[in-house]
């Protein structure tokens, strides 16, 4: 994990008044070591390496806080009731998914998603706030 990533977790956390403790060092460091997205319970044993006495209810409350406060997001997979989390880019990314291996690959959003936002609140008088785009399929690994 790069030191500039780590300082922005601080400094996030900072502003909204809590710190960086061990735990949640812990599950940023394991999110910013893997290629992919990761299950709870695959973060909680990644993230043991790094601070042993780590539960799954930390780990859990850690991608909680850290998903509000924008450092991490949750990857949708149909047909599994279990989410997956990476560390979040800055700015305004959306995701391409493995089905098979759970690799995460961003690309940035462009000038057709804003026109479209637009387009929809002037058609349904609806106030959008945010919205979510991944597309699912298979990387080069597992075609």
């Amino acid at each position: 994990m790069g030191i500039d990533s780590l300082e922005l977790v601080r400094e996030r956390l900072r502003e909204a008044g809590l710190r960086l403790t061990a735990p949640r060092r812990a599950v940023v460091t394991a999110l910013a070591a893997s290629e992919r997205a990761l299950n709870l319970q695959e973060l909680l044993t990644t993230a043991r390496c790094h601070h042993p006495s780590l539960s799954l209810a930390t780990v859990y409350r850690a991608i909680e806080l850290l998903q509000r406060l924008g450092l991490v997001r949750r990857v949708h997979l149909e047909g599994q009731r279990c989410q997956r989390y990476f560390l979040a880019p800055s700015g305004h990314w959306h995701q391409l998914v493995c089905l098979e291996c759970g690799r995460v690959v961003e690309f940035p959003g462009g000038n057709e998603l804003e026109r479209l936002q637009q387009e929809l609140e002037a058609e349904t008088g609806f106030r959008i706030e945010g919205h979510l785009l991944q597309f699912y399929g298979y990387c080069p690994e597992h075609l």
